[in-house]
C-alpha cells in the first residue's frame, strides 16, 4: 500500500474527505505509534565514525533515537563493544580529560552547546576513558524511517499495511469524534494487526528454525 492508496482507503472507510495536512498528521502519528510498539529490523541503521584523540565526546547522527550497540574497532580490525553507563559513572571513573585509553564505556550526554551558547537539537555521546587515538567506531541505532507521507512507499506500507491502515483510521476517527462503537472497532482491529506485526518484528525476525525449532500446534489425541 502506497501513500495514495492509504489516503483513499482511510477516506473510504470513514466516508470523509480530509484536508491533506490533517491526513498527513494522522499517518505520521500512526507511524510513530507503530514504530514505538514493534522493533522491526527496518528501524535499525548502521553508521561508522571516528573518535578524536583527547576528545571524550562523539556526535550522534542527526536521526538518532536510541543505541543498539557501539563498538570501537582496533587497528587489527577487532571489535570492542562499549558498555552503556550513566554520565555520572563516567565522570566519577574518569574525572580528568587526560585519563586517556581505549574507550570502554559510553553514555548519552545530551545536546551540545557551541561557543555562542546555542544548544544543538542533537544528542552527544560521552566516552570513558577519553580516547587516546583516532579510533573507528561502529554504531547500530534506532531511528524513524522516512514517513510514507514524503517517501510515497515504505517498508511498512509494502509489508504490513494492515497495521498502518488501522493505526491511521484510529487517529482519523478520533479527530472526527466519531461514534464510540466504531472507534472501538477500529481500535480492536488496530490491536489485532499490531499483535501480528509484533509476532513478526519481535518474534519471527529474531530467530530461526535451527535455533528455536519450528512452530507447531499440539496434536489432540
Amino acid at each position: 500500500m502506497n501513500y495514495a492508496e492509504l489516503v483513499v482507503a482511510v477516506s473510504d472507510y470513514t466516508e470523509n474527505t480530509f484536508q491533506t495536512v490533517d491526513m498527513n498528521i494522522f499517518i505520521k502519528q500512526a507511524e510513530q505509534r507503530i514504530y514505538n510498539s514493534v522493533q522491526f529490523p527496518s528501524l535499525r541503521r548502521n553508521v561508522t565514525g571516528t573518535t578524536t584523540s583527547g576528545n571524550k565526546y562523539l556526535s550522534c547522527p542527526d536521526d538518532f533515537l536510541s543505541a543498539y550497540s557501539i563498538a570501537v574497532i582496533d587497528t587489527d580490525g577487532s571489535y570492542e563493544y562499549l558498555l552503556n553507563k550513566d554520565v555520572n559513572f563516567i565522570r566519577q571513573a574518569y574525572p580528568k580529560p587526560t585519563d586517556t585509553a581505549t574507550p570502554k564505556y559510553y553514555a548519552l550526554f545530551g545536546p551540545s552547546v557551541d561557543a555562542g551558547g546555542v544548544i544543538s537539537e542533537e544528542l552527544t555521546f560521552i566516552l570513558g576513558p577519553t580516547p587516546d587515538a583516532a579510533y573507528s567506531v561502529e554504531l547500530h541505532y534506532y531511528y524513524y524511517p522516512e514517513s510514507i507521507v514524503t517517501a510515497g512507499t515504505t517498508w511498512l506500507g509494502d509489508n504490513f499495511d494492515s497495521v498502518l491502515l488501522y493505526g491511521t483510521l484510529v487517529e482519523a476517527y478520533t479527530y472526527m469524534k466519531g461514534e464510540a462503537d466504531v472507534a472501538i472497532a477500529y481500535n480492536t482491529k488496530y490491536k489485532e494487526a499490531l499483535d501480528l506485526a509484533k509476532r513478526l518484528g519481535d518474534g519471527l525476525e529474531r530467530g530461526d528454525a535451527y535455533r528455536d525449532g519450528q512452530v507447531k500446534l499440539k496434536v489432540v489425541q
